[in-house]
């Protein structure tokens, strides 16, 4: 049930106004056309309780070259 996937994304954001928008945002770039928006919301829900939507690290593998513009 959706109340369960809110409860374990509550353990990442505590403000339920904020996982609220998180979750909103979340839904509008994930949504793809001819399905279901509460099919995209359980997703995102989903994603939020397995992974924090707050981290802010970004994962790089060590093998992409960085290039620079240099003026």
């Amino acid at each position: 049930m959706r109340s369960d996937l809110v409860f374990k994304s509550m353990s990442y954001v505590s403000n339920r106004y904020l996982l609220t928008r998180l979750v909103a945002k979340a839904t509008r770039k994930l949504h793809r056309p001819n399905t279901r928006i509460e099919e995209t919301t359980n997703d995102v829900l989903e994603r939020f309780g397995r992974q924090n939507p707050m981290d802010t690290t970004v994962s790089v593998p060590d093998d992409v070259t960085v290039l620079r513009n240099v003026a």
